[in-house]
């Protein structure tokens, strides 16, 4: 069984608030294309990610339409299996499913249940999921928040009962693992992971999404085009498409994956992507910028040696920068049309490293808590992430809340009683004064 494996497409994105990047996608699905073409893959599995907002432009929706229809119209015998990331609209994305089937295409965008359903529906929920092929099977999980573990293995387990042939088995997710080079993830706190024991056991690849960097987990680093042969479970993260920030200054690629037998050996090798505009940091050798005169002189130099390209500026921290030194930068690049395109973030260096004392407090991520189904459990689970964190300071917070919750409980069903209570009150009172009339009368 052959794939082809990438994520984080992240179509849509406008990065430092000015620059659109379609004609870099575009660039990113003609090699992309090139690879389908030459490799004929079984299948191209797209782990998350696929767009950079939840709620993209109808530009954006078309070129994702347009993308993929064309990638279908060229390699038609190969199967595209879309899942959705934490950037994208479960939804949504969930909403044109159908469609997306008369293309051979199968998108998976919002995750298995959290609760046990009834037998009745079990079978219908882990079909969703399961997607076969003549040589092999793909599980197609999209992010999800909370533990599902029970539901995950569940699939496995169906897929094992029936693959009385050893077929390879592939599955993807989109998150982040314990062990993995978050590089480039540029996150107070750190970003929070998970063990791989939370995706149950019974896959051959697990196709990875979430973390940009294109690594293995447990292996050296990449060498883009060269072939690395390992046993299977194979963890691999493909990387993003695109650089999405200045801090990923890794080579991109996508991981062309081959298969020979379930519980056999795996096949990865990553295929570097060139890049339309790269990223660079300025100066590219030496001491930080100290001048303002000196940075733009040497932005200029860069935009008429390079021709395209992001740049952000290292500087010092006691560097005299005039007010208006972005605008300056700004006016040196504008001759080039865009193709120079600025991140106004700087790299202060000389700093002096702050105290233990001053030192900010670790920051959980409270949009992905909110969702979770034990929020606290959640924190137990990856207390390493966050260095400094007092648990039982959290257990005690969390009690509060509990206690909070219970008592307004308690007065809202007091004060729907007491609602009842009257209602009924004012309407016996109503019948005794219908009664009072008819006697009258």
């Amino acid at each position: 069984m052959k794939i082809i494996h990438t994520a984080d497409l992240h179509l849509g994105q406008t990065i430092y608030q000015n620059y659109e990047r379609a004609d870099e996608h575009a660039h990113f699905f003609a090699q992309l294309e090139k690879w389908c073409v030459d490799e004929k893959p079984d299948a191209l599995v797209v782990s998350g990610d696929v767009f950079d907002v939840p709620q993209p432009s109808a530009a954006v929706k078309k070129a994702f339409n347009a993308h993929f229809v064309r990638l279908h119209a060229r390699c038609p015998e190969m199967r595209i299996v879309v899942t959705a990331g934490n950037h994208d609209s479960a939804s949504r994305l969930e909403a044109d499913r159908e469609l997306w089937e008369l293309a051979d295409a199968h998108v998976a965008g919002t995750p298995p249940p959290f609760a046990d359903v009834v037998e009745g529906d079990a079978e219908y929920w882990r079909e969703r999921f399961i997607v076969r092929l003549a040589k092999g099977y793909v599980v197609a999980l999209p992010h999800m928040n909370g533990t599902r573990t029970a539901q995950i293995q569940s699939i496995l387990e169906k897929i094992a009962a029936e693959n009385a042939d050893g077929k390879p088995v592939v599955m993807t997710a989109h998150l982040a693992l314990a062990d993995s080079d978050t590089t480039g993830h540029d996150q107070i706190g750190g970003i929070a992971t998970v063990p791989a024991t939370v995706l149950g056991e019974g896959y051959d690849y697990l196709a990875l999404g979430h973390i940009h960097r294109p690594q293995t987990l447990g292996e050296k680093p990449d060498v883009p085009g060269e072939s690395v042969e390992l046993p299977a479970p194979v963890r691999r993260y493909s990387g993003s498409a695109l650089h999405v920030s200045c801090d990923e200054t890794f080579p991109h690629s996508v991981s062309l994956v081959e298969i020979d037998r379930h519980g056999g050996s795996v096949r990865v090798t990553p295929l570097r992507i060139d890049e339309l505009r790269h990223f660079h940091v300025l100066p590219e050798s030496g001491e930080a910028f100290a001048d303002a005169k000196k940075a733009v002189a040497a932005v200029k130099r860069f935009a008429e040696e390079k021709k395209s390209g992001y740049f952000r500026l290292r500087v010092r921290h006691d560097a005299d920068l005039p007010a208006d030194f972005s605008q300056r930068i700004y006016e040196a690049i504008a001759p080039f049309g865009g193709e120079i395109r600025f991140n106004p973030k700087h790299v202060v260096e000389g700093a002096p490293a702050p105290s233990e004392a001053s030192a900010e407090k670790p920051v959980f991520a409270v949009a992905d808590l909110q969702q979770m189904a034990d929020p606290l459990e959640f924190i137990e689970k990856t207390i390493a992430d966050y260095p400094g964190l007092e648990i039982d300071e959290v257990r005690g917070l969390f009690e509060e809340v509990r206690e909070e919750a219970r008592r307004l409980d308690d007065e809202a069903a007091k004060k729907a009683e007491e609602a009842a209570r009257k209602k009924k009150s004012a309407g016996t009172a109503e019948n005794d004064d219908e009664d009072a009339d008819e006697e009258n009368a």
